[in-house]
């Protein structure tokens, strides 16, 4: 009796040959990729770390000499801070901006994160009919401009919503600290199509016997969601927050035409177009005023990189 030899694609094919994300991760591993990375980190960091020694440099030196001279010749100041954050004049008072920057991006992003989560999960695990065409739909919005939909909105919010002569809804009539509303509704609503898109994709590659097991067991699609759902998909959850932070916080153009530019709802990003003055000739208050308007979301983006980075990669390389 003969014994048959194994071949030798057999043998490979027995023993196991590493997968494309083996692959992927021994080449993000390698001394190369390393050093490249050291060197994008490097000119990211830079430019912020000149930026945050112009702060404290007095206006004469900023004005007449680079940054880098500051270790040559250093000469140190709080006047920069002082002025943009704490002076009564109009060049100051950045403080009372920087909150209401909290008060329109922490809602702006919890929101989207709530509405979107919760309908991704419908359109990737509920049957109903007429979901692909939903889907579809949510897909498509993410290319229409936001511009096109600025005068709609603002039609919506100042006449409310009319059909055939009968007032479906009522104008919203807000004034002053009661126009935050319309800043995190427009932010929901511009925010949604690409959240629902990006979650949707996360959520439908969770293990579809992990979800019949929960079924058989006899719990609810919200019980499902709770306790299975939003525990798996909290890398994909942390992506979006840090994409929406980022875009709502950095935002002008939606802050100020649903917001207003008074004292009482302008965001960060308005003082800061007014701090290097009329004639654009007092930019040295931007360098302070620039620095603190990042510090917000250097701290949230330092703070979840680990989900960030696996929200990106999940799903893009499969073993």
């Amino acid at each position: 009796m003969t014994t048959a030899t194994p071949t030798v694609g057999a043998g490979v094919q027995a023993t196991g040959t590493p997968g494309r994300a083996a692959r992927v991760r021994k080449r993000l591993n390698s001394r190369t990729a390393t050093l490249v990375s050291i060197v994008i980190a490097l000119l990211w960091t830079i430019p912020t770390f000149g930026l945050f020694i112009s702060s404290f440099r007095p206006e004469d030196q900023i004005k007449t000499t680079g940054w880098w001279t500051f270790f040559s010749d250093p000469q140190f100041t709080l006047e920069n801070y002082q002025e943009v954050l704490f002076s009564t004049g109009s060049s100051g008072q950045l403080a009372s901006y920087f909150i209401n920057s909290l008060a329109i991006t922490i809602p702006s992003v919890l929101f989207p994160l709530a509405f979107a989560s919760l309908a991704a999960y419908a359109l990737a695990w509920i049957n109903f009919k007429g979901r692909d065409w939903v889907y579809i739909a949510i897909f498509a919005l993410q290319i229409v401009p936001l511009q096109m939909a600025l005068v709609p909105l603002l039609k919506f919010f100042s006449t409310g919503v009319t059909v055939a002569g009968v007032q479906i809804l009522p104008a919203w009539d807000l004034v002053d600290e009661q126009k935050f509303a319309q800043v995190w509704f427009a932010h929901t609503c511009f925010a949604l199509p690409f959240a629902v898109f990006l979650l949707h994709n996360f959520i439908s590659q969770l293990p579809g016997d992990l979800m019949e097991a929960a079924r058989v067991d006899g719990a609810t699609h919200p019980k499902i969601f709770r306790t299975i759902v939003l525990p798996l998909i909290t890398p994909a959850l942390a992506a979006f927050g840090i994409f929406q932070f980022l875009w709502v916080w950095n935002d002008l153009l939606v802050a100020l035409i649903f917001a207003g530019g008074g004292d009482e709802t302008a965001p960060l990003t308005v003082r800061l177009a007014e701090l290097a003055g009329t004639r654009g000739n007092e930019w040295q208050r931007l360098t302070a005023g620039a620095f603190v308007s990042i510090v917000v979301p250097l701290i949230v983006f330092l703070s979840l990189q680990r989900f960030f980075v696996r929200g990106l990669l999940a799903g893009s390389v499969k073993g």
